[in-house]
């Protein structure tokens, strides 16, 4: 049975061609590609790749200057926020959280739209394998020039589960029972209707908007459409911890608001769904809003 495409470049010696992330005494990161033959430079001296290649993972070398660094495989979200990019990328907090709520499967059929620079595009085809599917819809070919190098980057060549369509997503989405569809672009309102003939019940929806009004505009879009579940919404933050000895501590920075998300699951066709049971605050809805809960949510 083979490895799964890209498992045989996370294991073993270091290789030619493999990526190597080097960590200073400081904790800085630098990577870099090992070819035969080659040294890496600093301004605190260099090695050759040599030293290297048949070196296991986890191995110090010293450069010239007698500086030693640590040299690791990168981890995916090492890779993603280090790759070229062409537009922002979907952050490694954002990508954990999209595989987990989204529920994304080993040979699971998904949509994307938004590839960016491929950061969730890699995140998604390592976890659907190569049974799965993947289907990403990019509007700009430039964005979708550099998702592709990057992706292939990193698992060493095409990956067979991808299929990567430059267009609008609302105007050349041709997939089917489809288990799961990403959002991530400035109107995905535009393309609720496209999604939800191909999702398969019960499948799940997720975007991930920049703004609350992108935000506010998307959920009361789903509402509208009649055939999703009450959307669920949040954002997630990172704040690391000092720990030296007796100084245990928040770090002074943290990674903040990226960007929210948002999950809402396929209704069965013909179903609608069952009415929302809070009761929104007075003035929540202006005078000439006319969509759900318009009564201001009376009786509910």
């Amino acid at each position: 049975m083979s490895e799964p495409t890209g498992a045989a470049r996370r294991r073993g010696p270091f290789k030619v061609g493999d990526q190597v992330q080097l960590t200073d005494p400081k904790g800085r990161h630098y990577t870099f590609t090992l070819e035969a033959g080659k040294n890496f430079h600093t301004h605190k001296g260099s090695f050759p790749h040599d030293e290297l290649i048949g070196a296991p993972e986890g191995s110090v070398v010293r450069t010239t200057g007698n500086v030693a660094y640590l040299a690791l495989r990168p981890l995916l979200p090492d890779y993603v926020l280090s790759m070229p990019r062409g537009a922002a990328v979907v952050y490694p907090k954002d990508a954990g959280q999209i595989l987990a709520f989204a529920d994304i499967f080993p040979g699971a059929r998904v949509v994307e739209a938004g590839v960016g620079s491929g950061s969730l595009s890699t995140f998604l085809l390592r976890a659907i394998g190569d049974q799965g599917m993947l289907h990403s819809y990019e509007r700009r070919a430039d964005f979708a020039e550099i998702a592709q190098a990057n992706v292939e980057r990193y698992f060493g060549g095409p990956h067979p589960a991808w299929q990567l369509t430059v267009g609008d997503l609302q105007d050349n989405l041709s997939d089917t029972d489809v288990d799961r569809v990403i959002l991530d672009m400035l109107a995905p309102w535009e393309c609720l209707e496209a999604v939800s003939k191909a999702l398969v019940p019960g499948g799940i929806l997720c975007c991930y908007v920049a703004t609350t009004t992108q935000l506010a505009r998307t959920v009361e879009s789903i509402r509208e459409i009649g055939c999703f579940n009450e959307p669920t919404s949040w954002e997630t933050m990172i704040r690391n911890w000092h720990i030296e000895g007796l100084a245990v501590r928040p770090d002074h920075r943290m990674i903040g608001h990226t960007g929210f998300l948002l999950t809402a699951r396929r209704l069965a066709d013909g179903v609608e769904p069952p009415m929302r049971r809070r009761r929104p605050a007075k003035g929540a809805y202006g005078e000439d809003y006319t969509g759900p809960n318009a009564d201001g949510g009376a009786g509910r």
